[in-house]
C-alpha cells in the first residue's frame, strides 16, 4: 500500500496524547507519579549502591540484582521526565528525533531486563541444585560475562524494528501518539502505509525475547522445586524457597505485563488498553522491585542499615570536626 494523501513530507514532531479522562486532574497525577519516580530512583540507587559497597552482598545473586535496579533506572527515566513535563506545559509535543530515540532505548533497555531475569533465575537453580559446583560455575568473570551479554543482548534485535519505524511515512494530520510515550503499538497506528509485516516481525522477536526467557525462567524454578521438595528438614527448604521468592515476585509482575502488551500479532489494534498496563512495567515494577529484595532480604536490610550508620557516623564526624575548627579559629 502506498502512503495517502494526507502525508506532506517528513514527520518532525509527535503529540503524546498522554492519559484519557484526566478532568482536571493533571496535578493530582503528576504529584503522585512524581513521587513514585522519586521513590524508584531512591530506591534502586539504594540497592546499586549498598551492593557495590557492602562487602557481604559481593555474591552473583546481589551482583545481578545490582544490574536490574541499574536497568529500572534507565527505563524508568527514559519515560517518565517526559511524561511529567507533559503535564506541566499546554503543548504535548515531543520531536521525531527524541520520540525514535524514546521507542528504541525503552525496549532496548526491556530486551535486557528479560534477559537479565532468565539468568537471575538460571543462577538461583545452579545455587540450590549444584552449591558445590557453584562458586566455579558463577565465578566473578561468568557473572561479569553474563551482564554484558544481557545487556548487549536487547541491542541488536531492537535496532532493526527502530530504523523500519523511523522510515515510515507517518501521516500529518494524525500525529497524536494514543499513548504517554512512543510505544510501538501507537506509532505503527499512525501509519500511512500498510504495517502488517513490521508488525509481525515486531511480535515474533517479543516472543523470542520473552517467551525464551520465560521458559528458561519456568524450567529453572521447577528444578529448584523438585530440589527443594527433596531437602528432608523444614527449615532448609524454608531457607532454599526464601532466595527465590523475591525474584519470583518481580518476575510474575514483568513478565505478565510486558506479555499482554507484546506478545500478540497486532499491536496498533490495542492502543486504547495499552496505557494502563504499561504503567505497571514503567512504575509499579521499578518501585516494588527494591521493596520487594530489601524487606524481604535480612543481608540486605543488614547491609542498609550498616550503610546509614556509615553515613550518619561520617556526618556527624564531619560536623564536630568542623565545630572544633570553628572554637580554635575563634580562640
Amino acid at each position: 500500500m502506498t502512503p495517502s494523501g494526507n502525508q506532506s513530507g517528513r514527520m518532525t514532531e509527535f503529540v503524546l496524547a498522554g492519559f484519557p479522562n484526566l478532568n482536571g486532574t493533571q496535578v493530582e497525577l503528576f504529584s503522585m507519579f512524581l513521587l513514585v519516580y522519586l521513590l524508584t530512583l531512591t530506591g534502586n540507587t539504594l540497592i546499586v549502591g549498598v551492593v557495590g559497597a557492602n562487602n557481604r552482598l559481593q555474591t552473583p545473586m546481589y551482583f545481578f540484582l545490582g544490574n536490574l535496579s541499574c536497568l529500572e533506572i534507565l527505563i524508568t527515566s527514559v519515560i517518565v521526565p517526559k511524561m511529567l513535563s507533559n503535564f506541566l506545559w499546554r503543548k504535548h509535543t515531543i520531536s521525531f528525533a527524541a520520540c525514535i530515540t524514546q521507542f528504541y532505548f525503552y525496549f532496548f533497555l526491556g530486551a535486557s531486563e528479560f534477559l537479565l531475569l532468565a539468568v537471575m533465575s538460571v543462577d538461583r537453580y545452579l545455587a540450590i541444585c549444584h552449591p558445590l559446583r557453584y562458586p566455579l560455575l558463577m565465578s566473578r568473570a561468568v557473572c561479569i560475562r553474563l551482564a554484558l551479554a544481557c545487556w548487549m543482548g536487547g541491542v541488536l534485535p531492537v535496532l532493526g524494528p527502530t530504523v523500519a519505524v523511523a522510515l515510515l511515512p507517518f501521516c500529518k494530520q494524525s500525529a497524536v501518539v494514543q499513548h504517554f510515550f512512543c510505544d510501538s503499538g501507537p506509532l505503527l497506528h499512525l501509519a500511512c502505509t500498510n504495517t502488517r509485516i513490521l508488525e509481525e516481525t515486531d511480535f515474533i522477536l517479543a516472543s523470542l525475547v520473552i517467551i525464551s526467557s520465560l521458559m528458561i525462567t519456568a524450567t529453572s524454578y521447577v528444578h529448584i522445586i523438585l530440589a527443594v521438595l527433596h531437602i528432608p528438614s523444614t527449615s532448609g527448604r524454608q531457607k532454599a524457597f526464601s532466595t527465590c521468592t523475591s525474584h519470583l515476585m518481580v518476575v510474575t509482575l514483568f513478565y505478565g505485563s510486558a506479555t499482554f502488551l507484546y506478545v500478540r500479532p497486532s499491536q496498533s489494534s490495542f492502543v486504547d488498553t495499552n496505557w494502563a498496563v504499561t504503567v505497571v512495567t514503567t512504575f509499579v515494577t521499578p518501585l516494588l522491585n527494591p521493596l520487594i529484595y530489601a524487606l524481604r532480604n535480612e543481608q540486605v536490610k543488614e547491609a542498609l542499615k550498616d550503610m546509614f550508620r556509615k553515613v550518619v557516623a561520617e556526618v556527624l564526624g564531619n560536623i564536630l570536626l568542623a565545630d572544633c575548627t570553628h572554637k580554635k579559629t575563634v580562640r
